[in-house]
């Protein structure tokens, strides 16, 4: 408005020195002053370039723009570090509830497919359990440099509850340095489910790693690691060389995940060599409606692939006598109801080798696991943004290699889940 209001004084003196020169009878300065006031009206119109304007009458039916800037402001991040990085918090509050028909011995409520006990084995049956200890919390850090970037994410399922690092990490071009998700074992394929450990055929796994992710165009890259796998049967002397080859579908609709890893499996007298390959498929059928499945085949790893059997066995010398051998796989399909509801139907299936060696070797057999699987569906509903409720319900077996005094190779998963969560 000041802009305006100046310019208004320079056309009426404009104006006014016209009127004068008039009198005087000078034709040639009315002409120059004449000159002048059509140059201040252009410089006036030029104002026009900003939007949100008035319009306001300069002289008889003239009109010219008063501009309103616009609110610039940037988005205040939630803090700035002493390096000068933007901080994003970000996680929830999450509260579980479990009602266990049939199931694991473990007070955590998550899954414990693997080891729930055999039938008239002790098996732990209609327990109610509660927790908060999904809890997350985290933060993001964003320096002026795009290429840089840093992750702290934490939540409390350490030993009794206790605070555990999930995500810290940087980012400096395409290197990642730190803990996050395995490039081999990704949870990106896995059906949603309630659990915050997911059911058979899938993987949660996070481990300390130096990544390197190349691009070689919009829809396909390649993204190479060096993972400590934090295998506890193991000796480690070289880290889990892992490598996933990414594609999306043109119509980008979907991705497919091809992966590998090798390592190395040692002991104090003896190593060999483990190896795996997983498929893993993301497809959204409509705009509703997505597909997804995952598939791994591992020898010698149960490190990064949940509810696998011991990758090795040893014998009294510390020599590896056999490697455990394993398929599995998991499919699932979720359909987005409407803005507010959701749900999923899921499978998962693994089998293990018949290797004799190595269930002979093992020191109990009726813990190792021929065969799991589990099926599990899920509701979910969000009347508002930050808040999620969900309900689930899975059945689940595994099947022992040897039988127990008893004569049962079978043991049952059979819980009712609920969850509320508060997203921030």
């Amino acid at each position: 408005m000041h802009i305006f209001k100046h310019n208004i004084i320079l056309v009426s003196m404009g104006l006014l020195s016209l009127n004068m020169a008039h009198a005087a009878g000078s034709m040639t300065e009315v002409e120059q002053l004449r000159s002048e006031v059509q140059q201040l009206r252009e410089m006036v119109q030029k104002q026009q370039q900003l939007q949100n304007s008035q319009s306001v009458v300069l002289d008889n039916n003239t009109k010219v723009a008063v501009v309103v800037p616009q609110n610039t402001t940037k988005e205040q991040a939630f803090a700035r570090t002493k390096a000068g990085a933007e901080v994003t918090l970000y996680g929830n509050v999450r509260a579980d509830l479990s009602y266990q028909s049939e199931g694991g011995s473990a007070d955590r409520l998550y899954n414990q497919i693997n080891t729930v006990p055999l039938k008239g084995q002790n098996e732990s049956s209609d327990q109610l359990k509660s927790t908060l200890a999904a809890t997350r919390l985290g933060l993001d850090f964003k320096t002026a440099d795009k290429n840089v970037s840093g992750k702290i994410e934490v939540d409390f399922l350490g030993a009794n509850d206790a605070l555990r690092i999930r995500h810290a990490y940087f980012n400096y071009g395409q290197w990642l340095i730190g803990q996050t998700w395995s490039n081999f074992a990704i949870p990106d394929y896995m059906p949603e489910t309630i659990d915050a450990l997911g059911y058979v055929g899938g993987a949660v796994k996070r481990d300390a790693q130096i990544r390197y992710t190349h691009k070689f165009n919009a829809r396909t890259q390649i993204v190479t690691a060096l993972e400590d796998s934090k295998d506890a049967l193991s000796n480690m002397r070289i880290p889990v060389l892992s490598t996933r080859l990414n594609q999306s579908f043109a119509d980008r609709a979907g991705v497919l995940s091809l992966r590998g890893m090798v390592g190395e499996k040692r002991t104090a007298t003896d190593n060999e060599l483990a190896w795996g390959v997983g498929l893993g498929a993301k497809y959204d059928i409509s705009p509703k409606t997505t597909l997804k499945a995952d598939y791994y085949h591992v020898k010698g790893d149960s490190s990064l692939v949940s509810w696998a059997n011991q990758g090795f066995t040893v014998d009294a010398n510390k020599d590896i006598v056999a490697l455990n051998q394993f398929d599995s796989i998991t499919v699932g399909i979720t359909q987005q109801f409407n803005s507010q509801w959701r749900g999923t139907l899921g499978y998962g299936y693994m089998k293990a080798d018949d290797n004799k060696d190595y269930i002979k070797s093992l020191a109990d057999p009726t813990k190792g696991n021929k065969d799991l699987w589990q099926a599990w569906t899920n509701l979910f509903y969000s009347p508002v943004k930050p808040l999620s409720f969900g309900l689930e319900y899975v059945y689940g077996e595994r099947k022992a290699f040897v039988a127990a005094p008893n004569g049962s190779t079978t043991g049952v998963d059979n819980r009712f889940s609920a969850v509320a969560m508060y997203n921030f």
